[in-house]
């Protein structure tokens, strides 16, 4: 009698179990966050990020990506330069998304949420509701509003969680550090040294935890390392072959070292044809420096990206180089005078290069050498 009570109250208490729990989820969903490897384009070279929906009900697996802009798009590429390129949410059958990410050899790595039923329906209908034309846009920032930036906002907004409070790099991170890790690692010396050229000084600002999640893998660390135990389990769904890429020898650095010795070397020759040559290189190399210079202000005020203000790379390219450009030659004092200031000035950039509040881009040494040098010679030409 005692045995067959026990049983009786065991199946009752299983019972129960499976209406309450039944009570807390009826939604049938399943969500989970997609974080994907770098890829070989420049655009993708930081990861991506993206939802994925399951409905039983439906028996459909859809996934939203916050991370899609039209090439066709109306003066694409003058919107892109100055910060107004419109990005939306859309969505894709998870066996097209993933076939796209095996033809290019990027790995997924799939984080289930652990979210109750009510959020998961508030999430997806929130992502539904985004996916209409008249929601669907938003202003593209890398930093601080791109496709995962929108996936963290929906879990912060839809779900109790402390993930964002997890920190997942070292106290002290700097924003330029996080996207120098990236393009190191896959040997975009040259991507790197544009994007240090473009990128001002709210670039070495130090990251809170919660900025740092502006990278896909961050996202995906903190919700693994979350005291809440935001996710039900983690897997990849798709694991990467090796790279045979080898690092080339001719990183930005070793050029402009090469070009500095050359340049360097031709300035002691008394030879006519070597004479004409710097003539006009260091025509085109203050022409170049110059535009370089207006562009680096026009990325400052006449756009809407924020981390390009209070550029300190326009201590050694000054806009008015490509106007001078065209007086390397002149023997008058007031081109001897500029190309003299020129010199001094730059000879206190190249002392101060390492205690700017800026992280410069190393490889610019032997540039600011080079300009040095030729300024010098100018300066003093008879």
């Amino acid at each position: 009698m005692a045995s067959l009570k026990k049983t009786f109250l065991f199946l009752l208490f299983a019972f129960c179990f499976l209406l309450t729990t039944n009570a807390q989820d009826s939604s049938r969903l399943r969500i989970s966050l997609l974080t994907c490897t770098p890829g070989e384009e420049l655009y993708s070279t930081f990861g991506h990020s993206a939802f994925r929906v399951i409905d039983s009900n439906s028996v459909t697996d859809i996934v939203y990506n916050y991370g899609t802009f039209n090439f066709d798009d109306d003066g694409f590429y003058l919107k892109f330069v100055r910060g107004k390129l419109l990005y939306y949410v859309s969505t894709e059958y998870f066996s097209d998304f993933k076939e796209l990410y095996q033809s290019t050899n990027r790995g997924i790595t799939e984080q289930v949420l652990n979210l109750s039923g009510s959020e998961k329906i508030n999430i997806r209908n929130f992502l539904n509701n985004n996916t209409r034309d008249e929601n669907k846009f938003y202003k593209y920032d890398f930093f601080f509003d791109n496709c995962t930036t929108r996936l963290r906002d929906i879990l912060k907004k839809q779900h109790d969680s402390t993930f964002t409070r997890q920190p997942v790099m070292p106290a002290g991170s700097r924003f330029r550090q996080a996207i120098h890790q990236y393009l190191d690692k896959n040997n975009k010396y040259w991507s790197k040294l544009g994007i240090d050229i473009l990128l001002g000084a709210p670039c070495d600002a130090v990251m809170t935890a919660e900025q740092m999640q502006f990278l896909p893998d961050n996202l995906m660390k903190s919700l693994d390392s979350s005291k809440h135990h935001d996710i039900i389990s983690s897997q990849k769904l798709y694991n990467i072959t090796a790279d045979k890429n080898g690092k080339s020898i001719f990183t930005p650095f070793i050029v402009f070292a090469l070009l500095l010795i050359f340049i360097l070397f031709i300035g002691q020759s008394k030879n006519k044809f070597a004479r004409a040559f710097l003539q006009g290189f260091d025509g085109l190399l203050f022409f170049i420096t110059g535009v370089l210079g207006c562009i680096l202000i026009f990325m400052w005020v006449g756009t809407d990206h924020q981390m390009c203000k209070n550029n300190f790379n326009l201590l050694w390219a000054w806009p008015t180089h490509a106007i001078m450009a065209f007086f390397v030659n002149s023997k008058t004092n007031l081109a001897k005078k500029y190309f003299k200031f020129t010199t001094v000035l730059l000879m206190a950039v190249l002392i101060s290069w390492f205690f700017l509040p800026q992280q410069m881009n190393n490889a610019l040494l032997p540039v600011v050498l080079l300009l040095i040098y030729r300024a010098a010679k100018k300066s003093i030409a008879v």
